[in-house]
């Protein structure tokens, strides 16, 4: 029951780049920018979401490597983000398949964005 979620990045420019990129094929895109002008303390944000932004990345904090799980529409959903993330620069951290460890049908891939944060898609219903 998330919200939003907020990563801080190393290189902006890149990091909402790489983003537009990897949630494009789960139907994510750049919602709202924030400015420095906006922002008043000169720092940047980019939110990104399906109408709403509820996944920011921003320039203002600095902290340790987060975990992010985006809902999947489905399994092929998963692949393409998995398959966008590596063609985008990502790292794997976990390609496309079942965990069943976390349940029967937990179908997720995992990957590492350019500032080391762990991304996932994940989809929860039966193939």
């Amino acid at each position: 029951m998330l919200d939003h979620v907020g990563l801080p990045v190393s290189d902006f420019e890149r990091s909402k780049a790489f983003y537009a990129a990897v949630f494009a094929p789960l139907g994510y895109s750049l919602v709202m920018e924030v400015t420095p002008e906006m922002t008043g303390d000169g720092s940047s944000a980019a939110g990104f979401g399906k109408g709403k932004p509820d996944f920011w990345i921003g320039t203002h904090d600095k902290q340790a490597r987060t975990h992010v799980a985006v809902a999947a529409a489905d399994r092929a959903a998963v692949r393409a983000f998995y398959e966008a993330a590596i063609a985008a620069g990502a790292k794997d951290n976990g390609p496309p398949g079942l965990r069943p460890h976390y349940h029967e049908n937990y179908y997720g891939a995992f990957v590492l964005d350019p500032d080391g944060h762990n991304i996932e898609a994940v989809c929860h219903a039966p193939e």
